[in-house]
């Protein structure tokens, strides 16, 4: 009976949180329904709400914002915009801090969190999962002395939150493992270890 149960429970334990998750982020979205006019409410049109709407307009807009962003007249609004805000005293270093991080991470030509790395942390000895966010910056690079690159180590099971570190590049070992197959490790404290692939393998992928 233990066995069974314990099967049981591997089964519906991911799918219970996964199912939490997503209702979450669905809930979550469909407040956006709220700012539409009671005219437009899907309760008041069709006398009942419909779960996923707010899903729904929210990858609407963003694919808008995206196309009028991509032309000319939609790139001198954004500049307009965006030189709005930087004159708002306390909206422009939040605007303009949490832009400039979002720039960071999704550009498609940045480092930042593109490579899973090893590192040993807090202690000499101790090893731990980092990723690569970028190199030193600022008068931090005039009291490093040699190469350095800048990591970030997070918790688990939740890695969001971490430390940022400087660290010698010399002391920093870069995986043959993607950045899925990491934050799987760090939020599974462990246990959902990385497949571990043969020399040729790893050559192959190193090449492409």
């Amino acid at each position: 009976m233990k066995k069974y149960f314990i099967t049981g429970l591997l089964i519906w334990i991911p799918l219970a949180i996964t199912f939490m998750v997503l209702a979450w982020i669905v809930g979550t979205l469909d407040q956006i329904i709220e700012w539409l006019p009671d005219g437009l409410q899907p309760r008041t049109m069709f006398g009942f709400n419909v779960p996923g709407l707010g899903l729904l307009m929210s990858v609407l807009i963003v694919l808008g914002t995206g196309l009028v962003a991509a032309n000319v007249i939609g790139m001198r609004l954004l500049r307009f915009w965006e030189n709005l805000l930087t004159r708002i005293p306390v909206v422009n270093s939040l605007y303009g801090g949490v832009k400039q991080v979002s720039d960071t991470l999704f550009s498609s030509s940045g480092q930042a969190f593109r490579k899973a790395l090893l590192v040993q942390y807090p202690r000499h000895g101790s090893w731990t999962i980092a990723f690569l966010t970028g190199l030193p910056g600022g008068d931090a690079v005039n009291h490093l002395k040699g190469e350095h690159v800048s990591v970030y180590v997070p918790t688990t099971p939740n890695p969001t939150s971490g430390f940022f570190l400087m660290m010698p590049r010399e002391d920093v070992i870069e995986l043959d493992m993607s950045v899925d197959e990491a934050l799987k490790y760090i939020i599974s404290m462990g246990v959902v270890t990385p497949p571990r692939r043969a020399r040729a393998e790893r050559a192959a992928l190193l090449n492409e």
